[in-house]
């Protein structure tokens, strides 16, 4: 049974953490319009160019944001036993692989002409927390709304679309790999990773939107 003060501290915490989320891919946002980061290229440069800008202190702060907002909710859904272990677990590791990406910045390749130590760890967290939410959501989707089908259905296409935007990723490394090239070039590597992150907040934000105790929580 859910009490009514346990259940509106958990939709408060829940909304905070979705505001969090929505704050952080703002300022994400805004380092694409405010110079001297709007000189970077959406299309061709991955969102952890910011973190070698000037602006340093806004991407560290956006993502942390997100990290911070999806510990929140994702905590809220397994106390109220909506998130199995698995998708806990994978959660876990979205989240500490956003705060991984922030200690260990990409490395700036202008100056550099191998990633060191840092700059592979960045690479790892990078992959591991964007193959990690997608699965998360799509193995919590139905423990987390067993009587909200659109929901469920909602959160489970939006995680296999972000799975879709990795894959277009694989496809060019396995490619340039058969080709010896870089793969890198064979795609617009920024817009797709922004069509990823984007995608996977949407998500996230899905399965942890507040729901009625009748579309998902237990009584």
């Amino acid at each position: 049974m859910v009490t009514v003060p346990a259940r509106r501290l958990s939709v408060a915490v829940s909304l905070t953490g979705i505001a969090a989320m929505v704050l952080g891919a703002g300022l994400v946002l805004l380092l694409q319009v405010i110079p001297p980061t709007d000189r970077i290229s959406v299309t061709r440069r991955t969102i952890s160019e910011y973190g070698l800008s000037d602006h340093k202190w806004v991407f560290d702060l956006a993502v942390v944001l997100v990290a911070l907002g999806s510990a929140a909710g994702l905590a809220v859904l397994r106390g109220q036993r909506r998130l199995p272990v698995p998708a806990a677990i994978l959660g876990t590791l979205w989240t500490v692989g956003l705060l991984v990406i922030v200690a260990f910045p990409k490395p700036d390749w202008a100056t550099v002409s191998r990633a060191d130590f840092g700059g592979t760890l960045h690479r790892i967290a990078s992959v591991v927390a964007f193959v990690a939410l997608p699965l998360a959501v799509l193995v919590a989707a139905r423990t987390a709304f067993p009587a909200a089908p659109f929901r469920r259905l909602l959160a489970r296409v939006l995680a296999i679309v972000s799975l879709g935007w990795f894959a277009v990723i694989l496809g060019a490394v396995v490619v340039a790999a058969a080709e010896d090239g870089r793969w890198w070039t064979l795609i617009p590597l920024g817009l797709v990773e922004r069509g990823m992150a984007l995608t996977e907040l949407l998500a996230l934000g899905v399965l942890l939107a507040p729901v009625g105790q009748r579309s998902g929580q237990p009584r």
